[in-house]
């Protein structure tokens, strides 16, 4: 073992049994687990923030197979790159399915051409892909390659997982074995690792470093200490990162454009992707402004539009002009609330009868049956409207959405009072 390779690489586990977290994916039953039993690995996309093990996993699944692996970066590599790895097995003769797996670690960065010149030889099974991405892959892969391939979510690693990677490296590599190490504190190194067990290694890393010989004790001031010391460990995956966009958030939703501006340009000096932001507004536009001001929506995704039409320096004008509209709109979280109470109305009660009058009834059966029998069409009556019940039975008369004390929700209002009258309490 090289004393010279990160510890992150030293503890790199090689088998499922010392993989730890994602136990929904690769516990015993588990998907994956199953898959690699059953020796049939489809293609996939792992998607999960830095340091969750999707490299490794990528690398175990490969090992369980013994079968030929390749590995490209999407920062460094193009479709060149690509079929030069598609020359090199069919030089192999390696034909059929599960032939071998290439990973390309990063492969949101891949543009439509590049993630387009994979799609033959994932159809033909020439290669299995695992592609890895930090982004969501519904927005960055292509919907022909997304469809040829299982989506599996990877999660930060807990406080129990942190805990026994700690652990195990200091009791089991060999270098750290050597040294008088003793945990007293983990709190700010478990905060300062974001659940990303690589930024974990790498501060215990730094720890060692810094203190070369004698006894290490590891406590919240030290680790404080040091990390502060020194600012690549701040970087747009870390800690600083979900503080600044809670922060971003926070302030647009308690609508203070010059707090939220200012959090907009640390985002943007500290190298964020543009994309991040503008999807985070307009999840914004509907959580916590909603009809409030239904432009909100509309303005967001015009803005995440037109950031990727633009790119950059001069999409940062267009998330700012997004922003301080956001900041300075009137809010509301009443639909946003509405969807959780019916959601959470669905799994407490299960599913609940429709009402026969608004059944579909396309067959003979069904009609005799009376399904759609005494469906009133609304645009019959006066006004586009009458009164009929549209829960189901045991629901009769209970709301889940409930208008924002805003002007536009308040005319919302006065309009189902209107046509309900007391029925939801309007």
């Amino acid at each position: 073992m090289n004393p010279t390779s990160p510890l992150a690489d030293r503890m790199r586990p090689e088998t499922l049994d010392h993989y730890l977290g994602q136990d929904h994916l690769t516990a015993k039953g588990s998907v994956l687990n199953n898959a690699i039993k059953q020796g049939r690995i489809p293609s996939m996309i792992l998607w999960g923030p830095p340091g969750v093990g999707k490299t490794t996993l990528a690398q175990i699944i490969s090992n369980q197979f013994d079968i030929p692996f390749y590995t490209l970066s999407a920062i460094n590599s193009g479709v060149k790159d690509i079929r030069e790895v598609f020359e090199r097995v069919k030089r192999q003769g390696l034909f059929g399915g599960n032939s071998a797996i290439l990973f390309i670690d990063e492969i949101h960065r891949f543009s439509k051409s590049q993630q387009d010149s994979l799609l033959g030889a994932v159809e033909k099974g020439l290669v299995t892909l695992i592609g890895a991405t930090t982004e969501n892959p519904s927005f960055e892969v292509i919907p022909a390659l997304l469809s040829r391939c299982q989506v599996y979510t990877l999660n930060p690693l807990g406080v129990k997982e942190l805990d026994l990677l700690l652990n195990r490296a200091i009791k089991e590599d060999v270098f750290l074995q050597k040294r008088k190490i003793q945990v007293k504190e983990t709190n700010a190194l478990f905060r300062y690792s974001g659940g990303d067990a690589r930024r974990l290694l790498n501060v215990l890393e730094l720890i060692l470093n810094a203190i070369p010989t004698g006894k290490i004790i590891i406590d919240n001031k030290t680790v404080t200490k040091l990390v502060q010391e020194n600012p690549a460990l701040y970087d747009k995956t870390g800690e600083q990162h979900y503080d600044i966009i809670s922060a971003f958030i926070k302030s647009i939703r308690g609508s203070d454009p010059n707090a939220a501006v200012y959090y907009l340009a640390r985002m943007i000096v500290g190298g964020e992707d543009p994309k991040f932001i503008a999807r985070r507004l307009v999840i914004l536009a509907s959580e916590d402004i909603g009809n409030a001001n239904p432009n909100a929506l509309m303005l967001a995704q015009s803005c995440f539009t037109a950031i990727n039409m633009v790119g950059w320096p001069e999409g940062r004008i267009i998330l700012s002009q997004t922003v301080v509209y956001l900041a300075a709109s009137p809010k509301s979280n009443a639909s946003y609330m509405a969807i959780e109470k019916a959601i959470a109305e669905v799994k407490n009660s299960g599913d609940q009868n429709i009402p026969l009058h608004l059944r579909n009834a396309p067959t003979k059966l069904m009609k005799e049956l009376d399904y759609g029998k005494d469906y009133n069409y609304s645009h019959n009556n006066p006004g586009s409207f009458k009164e009929q019940e549209y829960l189901p039975e045991s629901l009769k008369g209970k709301a889940f959405y409930e208008p924002g004390d805003n002007k536009r929700e308040n005319e919302m209002r006065r309009f189902l009072k209107q046509r309900w009258k007391d029925k939801y309490g309007y």
